[in-house]
C-alpha cells in the first residue's frame, strides 16, 4: 500500500476461465476433464474450448472442421445463449456488490476498480480472493485475476494468471514484468502491429520502451507511437468507466446468496428469500424500474441447479410483492428434504417505472407496502441499510 487509504494496485481484471465451456459442463460431471467444445454444427466456428480441448491447440473462432480433426474425441456442446446471459449477469453483480465502477468489456471479463473498497474488504488481493471463491462457490466456474496499478497491466496478468489464479504486479515490479514479453502481448495490439514492430527489430515489450519516443513516432505514426510508449511502461492511466458489456442483459435485476452450510430448513430458506427480494427490489426502486417476471435459483447440494419464474399481473418493485411469488415457487417445488447450498431471487422483464400504471382494487388501502418501501428507502439513505428491515431478518 502506498498508504494507509490509498491501495498501490487498485486495478482488478477478472476474467472467466474458458467461460463457455465452463458454464455448458458445470451441471455435467461426466465432462469434467474430458475435452469439450462450444460450437454449432460441422459449417460453425468454436465458441469456446476447455483446457482438456486446448491442449490440442483448439481456440476459438477456429472453424469447427478444423478443431474436430484436430481433436477428434472431443464433446461438442450446441451453446445455450439464454444460460450464459444469466451467469454472465450474476457474475457482473457480484462484482457491483464490491464496488461500483465496474468496466464490463464482455459477457466473461470486467475491469474493477477496487480503491474505495479496500477499508472494507480488505486489499486488493484479498478482495481478488474473495471474488474468486464467491464465483466459484455461486456459479461453480472458475475465474483469474490481475491486479495492478494500471488497466493494461491489469489485463496483462490476468493472463498470466489463468486457469484459475491472482497475479499481482506492484509498481515497482512493472518493468520486468513487461519487458521480457513479446510485443505481441501488449493490450490491443494485433498481428499486423505485430509483424510491423518484428520488421523494425522491436521485438520484446523491453525493445519498444528503450526506443526514444521520437523515434518510434516516426516509425509507426506519432498517435500509435505514443501509445505504444506509454503501454510499455505501464503508465497508461485510464479511468474504470462503469459500464455494462455489450451482451450483458440490461432487462433484469437478481441476487444470490450461498448458506454457510448446506440446509433444507424451510424457515431458514424462506428468510433468505425475503433477504434477497428485499436487497433486489431496494436496488429496483434505485434504479427506477418495475419487472413483471419473478424467477428464484435453487442450487442443491450436489451442484445441481433449477430456475423456475412466475410472472405477475403486472410490473411491481415492492418487496413484498416480488417476496410473496418468490416463497410461492420455493413452496411449489415441494423440497421438504432437499439441502440447499444456495437460492437466488431475479426480477426479470425491467421496464421504466413511470410507464407502469397501477390498476387500483375497490376497498383497497390508501397507503400500502409500496409507501412503506419508499419510506425505509428514505431511512436507509439517511442511516444505512440496517435502519430498517423485516422483523424476522433481526436474528
Amino acid at each position: 500500500m502506498t498508504s494507509a487509504s490509498a491501495p498501490a494496485t487498485p486495478i482488478l481484471h477478472v476474467d472467466m476461465d474458458a467461460f463457455y465451456a465452463s458454464v455448458a459442463t458445470r451441471d455435467r460431471p461426466d465432462l469434467w476433464g474430458v475435452p469439450v467444445i462450444v460450437g454449432g454444427g460441422s459449417r460453425g466456428v468454436v465458441l469456446s474450448a476447455s483446457y482438456a480441448a486446448r491442449q490440442y491447440d483448439v481456440r476459438s473462432a477456429m472453424p469447427m472442421t478444423r478443431a474436430r480433426r484436430l481433436c477428434p474425441q472431443a464433446v461438442v456442446v450446441a451453446p445455450d445463449f439464454e444460460l450464459f446471459g444469466q451467469v454472465s449477469s450474476s457474475v457482473m453483480e457480484s462484482f457491483r456488490r464490491v464496488t461500483p465502477l465496474v468496466e464490463a468489456l464482455s459477457l466473461d471479463e470486467a475491469f474493477l476498480d477496487v480503491r474505495g473498497s479496500t477499508r472494507r474488504l480488505g486489499s486488493p488481493l484479498e478482495i481478488a480472493e474473495q471474488l474468486r471463491a464467491t464465483i466459484h462457490d455461486e456459479q461453480g466456474i472458475t475465474c483469474s485475476v490481475g491486479v495492478a496499478a494500471a488497466v493494461s497491466v491489469a489485463k496483462l496478468a490476468s493472463r498470466r494468471a489463468k486457469p484459475d489464479g491472482v497475479v499481482v504486479v506492484p509498481p515497482e515490479e512493472i518493468t520486468s514484468f513487461l519487458h521480457p514479453l513479446d510485443v505481441g502481448e501488449l493490450w490491443g495490439v494485433g498481428e499486423k502491429t505485430r509483424a510491423m514492430l518484428h520488421r523494425l527489430g522491436l521485438v520484446t515489450v523491453g525493445d519498444v520502451a528503450h526506443t526514444p519516443l521520437r523515434t518510434l513516432q516516426r516509425a509507426v505514426g506519432a498517435g500509435l507511437g505514443s501509445h505504444l510508449h506509454e503501454l510499455a511502461w505501464g503508465a497508461d492511466r485510464r479511468a474504470i468507466t462503469p459500464r455494462r458489456g455489450p451482451d450483458e442483459p440490461d432487462r433484469s435485476m437478481g441476487a444470490d446468496e450461498t448458506f454457510g452450510r448446506d440446509t433444507d430448513d424451510r424457515e431458514t430458506i424462506l428468510r433468505e428469500l425475503l433477504r434477497l427480494s428485499t436487497k433486489v427490489a431496494g436496488r429496483m426502486r434505485v434504479a427506477g424500474v418495475a419487472g413483471r417476471t419473478v424467477t428464484i435459483k435453487v442450487r442443491f447440494a450436489d451442484f445441481t441447479t433449477i430456475t423456475r419464474s412466475r410472472t405477475l399481473p403486472e410490473a411491481t418493485d415492492v418487496t413484498q410483492d416480488v417476496y410473496r411469488a418468490a416463497s410461492r415457487l420455493y413452496d411449489a417445488l415441494g423440497l421438504q428434504r432437499a439441502r440447499l447450498r444456495l437460492v437466488g431471487v431475479r426480477v426479470e422483464g425491467l421496464v421504466p417505472r413511470e410507464t407502469v400504471h397501477r390498476q387500483l382494487v375497490l376497498g383497497e388501502r390508501e397507503h400500502g407496502w409500496s409507501d412503506a418501501d419508499r419510506a425505509v428507502d428514505r431511512a436507509t439513505l439517511r442511516f444505512g441499510t440496517a435502519a430498517v428491515r423485516p422483523a424476522s431478518l433481526l436474528s
